[in-house]
């Protein structure tokens, strides 16, 4: 795990950290327990929060009873995510009461609503703390103010265009890294909350991702994620042109050994471009997430996707035919309002051809405040659950059969982890992020192994190393 030390960028953060290690030192310490919710955006923005606890003097507790202040990063693009925070904090109640100077904050995207933040502020009074996405970066502030006296601390705020570098960083592995390159999105999907809680999209400087990936490589870190809501939107109002696959061709140009991913692409801003930078790349990982959500053209015009089932066809054709080894994944939404069976069914065709290696299915769930909250014809809950098994079925054929074929070959895996239930057993990740359960040492693990495919699954391979020479 790396804890990168404050830069320059942020004296007044660094300062204030300082005060509030000067108040931890006096109590003798302090431990504190983070939990995140959601995508991969909410556990970069939980490694930051992180890094700067311990910039501040705070140690990490392991559970949340061992902990002086537990912080749950919160998710809000689906209606379960909210129900589980608030469950969850509820049940936080028990363990304050027998911990009285104990704190209890809340952040990330839930906190940018305003239903929410009511409902917490109403219904939650043993709640300390709420900020959100937008002030992250003031998070030694407001623990400054409540280990000074003040009762509770409410910053949401407004929207802030800034990006914040220099944010120390206490990562979760020592193997795998989230590193962001953009923050918000403009794309105003009518059944998604991340415009609202995120923001308008805002990139970071070329060099400032650079210089964090060079960091990565240098520490040994064997797998670098980029992060985006539309990663493909990147550099955006740049003075100087810097497109998202220009971006993966300067990091690609880094010497060392690693795999470089990225999510997530929208389909109407991806390229030709970037699938001939991925098909060139050296560290590129043949693997590319692209959401479709519906294979309905007036489905897709309602959510406004903005292509067509066609478009986004011909885009994982050309893809398929410049890397024939791609695996390509993607989400779907099952029961958008007003969706036909016909529709459905155009979905099911759409998966048919695109031949997906893994998916990402959900039933819609209407989110507060978005135009598919209002519209009619919501489709009934049986309907959906049925349609999503119908759904699930076809795909698993589909990933059954694509697995079979690798039954025998040799691949380059990363293990990443030991297999908590099975001694003697990895878990493993191909260039094509497909898991693998592994029969290695755990010595293996961060270092990419050969392996060859003993048996394939629907959803998993299973391998043993190939010896020297064999």
């Amino acid at each position: 795990m790396e804890t990168k030390q404050f830069q320059t960028a942020l004296p007044e953060q660094a300062l204030q950290c300082a005060q509030v290690r000067a108040l931890i030192e006096e109590r003798g310490g302090l431990r504190a327990y983070v939990h995140t919710y959601g995508c991969q955006q909410n556990v970069s923005d939980s490694e930051r929060l992180q890094g700067l606890l311990l910039e501040m003097g705070y140690s990490l507790a392991g559970a949340p009873e061992d902990a002086d202040l537990i912080l749950y990063n919160t998710c809000a693009i689906r209606e379960h995510a909210e129900n589980r925070v608030f469950g969850n904090v509820g049940a936080l109640k028990a363990i304050k009461a027998r911990r009285p100077g104990m704190k209890i904050g809340l952040c990330g995207c839930m906190m940018q609503q305003e239903h929410a933040v009511q409902r917490i502020l109403e219904k939650y009074p043993f709640v300390d703390l709420i900020f959100g996405t937008h002030v992250l970066h003031r998070l030694p502030e407001f623990l400054y103010r409540l280990l000074t006296g003040e009762k509770r601390v409410v910053e949401t705020g407004t929207e802030d265009t800034a990006i914040h570098e220099g944010l120390p960083v206490h990562r979760d592995g020592r193997i795998k890294a989230w590193l962001p390159v953009m923050y918000g999105c403009d794309n105003f999907c009518t059944y998604c909350v991340v415009p609202y809680v995120r923001g308008r999209e805002r990139s970071r400087a070329p060099e400032a991702v650079e210089r964090e990936a060079r960091a990565l490589v240098q520490a040994g870190y064997r797998e670098i994620t980029l992060l985006g809501q539309n990663v493909n939107s990147y550099g955006k109002g740049f003075s100087e042109p810097c497109g998202f696959p220009a971006l993966l061709r300067r990091l690609d140009a880094l010497e060392g050994e690693f795999w470089l991913r990225f999510m997530t692409s929208h389909p109407k801003d991806a390229t030709r471009e970037l699938i001939d930078t991925m098909a060139a790349g050296r560290h590129i990982a043949r693997q590319l997430h692209l959401p479709v959500q519906s294979g309905s053209d007036r489905v897709l015009a309602a959510m406004n996707r903005r292509y067509t089932a066609e478009r986004y066809l011909s885009l994982v054709r050309y893809a398929r035919e410049a890397m024939p080894s791609l695996t390509l994944s993607t989400d779907i939404i099952v029961g958008f309002p007003g969706e036909t069976e016909e529709e459905f069914r155009e979905t099911l065709a759409l998966v048919k051809e695109a031949q997906y290696d893994s998916m990402f299915a959900f039933l819609y769930s209407p989110r507060p405040g978005t135009p598919a909250e209002k519209m009619e014809n919501q489709v009934p809950h049986e309907v959906k659950t049925r349609r999503f098994a119908e759904l699930m079925q076809l795909q698993e054929e589909i990933a059954k059969a694509k697995n079979r074929r690798l039954q025998g070959q040799r691949l380059r895996v990363l293990p990443d982890g030991v297999q908590p239930h099975q001694p003697g057993f990895l878990t493993a990740r191909t260039e094509g992020n497909i898991f693998v359960n592994l029969a290695a040492s755990p010595d293996r693990i961060g270092r990419f192994t050969e392996v060859e495919i003993t048996s394939a699954h629907a959803w998993m391979l299973k391998a043993k190393p190939v010896e020297p020479g064999a």
